[in-house]
């Protein structure tokens, strides 16, 4: 028996919206339907049921058609384990294979060197065109040896979403190399002088990987398929120190950048007060970093009495992430607050405060 499940890139990262399985007989009736395990079983899907009588898992259509079964659910994210209940049967998520829209189809897999990319191209372009260089976070790359090319895409809404609202810019989105270490063990408030993350020349969004990346986009310039003055980086956490420091090995290339709550080092901190070119920091009014804010306000404030005067800085409040239903569930301790709270690349990206449409709108003149 076939198992199949449609997905897009949502707020959550990739979230699965249908199933579709081969089915002999009648159609099970939709009470009989539902999902259950740690992608449903949380306080915040409780409290949204409690709150407004449905949340993502929820099946809200049952349909039969020429031996397939077609059960759609409210958007429920894919990055936990789930398991699909039609009466007596249970079907895990590891047996379905997970189509994903515009990810799938659109987004080329290649590999030169190195560096392992996925690639989103405008159709019919016949000029040079704009191009996003998308920098994912930790836990989101890949080991040596052990990289698929597709994490980057399907863990956070980001690159898929732009190429499906930007479909006439290229979206380049590159994997990093990771060392092998558990992300909820790592304590991000180590210190600030010893937050070194990304130093190792082999690991992360270090400066000689960061090189190898602009030096793909030197040769599509010269291929005449990017726009010189139109490319534009962005990335979230420890994507948005790679950001940061995109913006000094690649100090030609970037017409702007949008680094969202990044990891701040004592490098990263002395770029960012250092940078020429338009640059929007976005964070939250607090997340897992305690310390991250204050270098933020330093640096960006150091930018603009430099002269700087396309600098800016956003910490989303508490109602600016209520929109997207992040951190709203009631008494959350501290530390799943913050965690939250670290999602501040999803009002960003769905262009809060118009941040989306500046990035676009930059032009390097030099």
């Amino acid at each position: 028996m076939a198992y199949e499940a449609q997905a897009f890139l949502g707020l959550t990262g990739q979230e699965i919206s249908e199933f579709i399985i081969d089915w002999e007989g009648d159609a099970p009736a939709k009470e009989s339907i539902h999902l259950e395990g740690p992608a449903v079983e949380t306080d915040h899907i409780a409290f949204l049921k409690e709150s407004r009588g449905h949340a993502p898992g929820d099946v809200t259509e049952v349909k039969l058609e020429d031996g397939k079964l077609t059960i759609s659910v409210e958007p429920s994210t894919n990055k936990v384990p789930w398991t699909l209940v039609i009466g007596d049967k249970k079907i895990e998520q590891k047996e379905f294979i997970v189509h994903t829209r515009t990810a799938d189809e659109k987004f080329e897999r290649l590999e030169e060197g190195r560096v392992m990319y996925r690639l989103y191209s405008p159709e019919n372009a016949t000029t040079p065109r704009p191009m996003i260089l998308f920098l994912h976070g930790g836990g989101n790359g890949g080991h040596e040896g052990e990289r698929d090319n597709e994490k980057q895409l399907m863990a956070d809404y980001g690159p898929v979403n732009f190429a499906e609202d930007y479909p006439d810019i290229y979206v380049m989105a590159p994997m990093c190399v990771e060392q092998k270490m558990d992300m909820s063990k790592v304590n991000m408030n180590a210190g600030f002088n010893n937050s070194g993350l990304g130093n190792d020349p082999r690991y992360g969004w270090s400066r000689y990987y960061l090189g190898l990346v602009c030096d793909i986009i030197r040769r599509m310039i010269k291929e005449g398929k990017v726009d010189p003055k139109r490319i534009y980086v962005t990335g979230m956490s420890m994507g948005g120190g790679g950001t940061i420091r995109a913006m000094s090995v690649g100090s030609d290339l970037f017409a702007a950048a949008i680094p969202v709550c990044p990891t701040m080092t004592p490098e990263t901190f002395n770029i960012l007060k250092s940078i020429k070119r338009p640059v929007w920091v976005t964070s939250a009014y607090i997340d897992h970093t305690l310390y991250r804010h204050k270098y933020l306000v330093d640096a960006v404030m150091a930018l603009k009495d430099d002269g700087n005067k396309n600098a800016h800085l956003t910490l989303f409040s508490p109602e600016d992430l209520e929109k997207y239903d992040i951190s709203i569930t009631p008494n959350m301790e501290y530390k799943t607050l913050f965690r939250q709270n670290h999602w501040s690349w999803v009002p960003t990206y769905k262009n809060e405060y118009g941040i989306m449409s500046w990035l676009l709108n930059q032009t390097k003149e030099d």
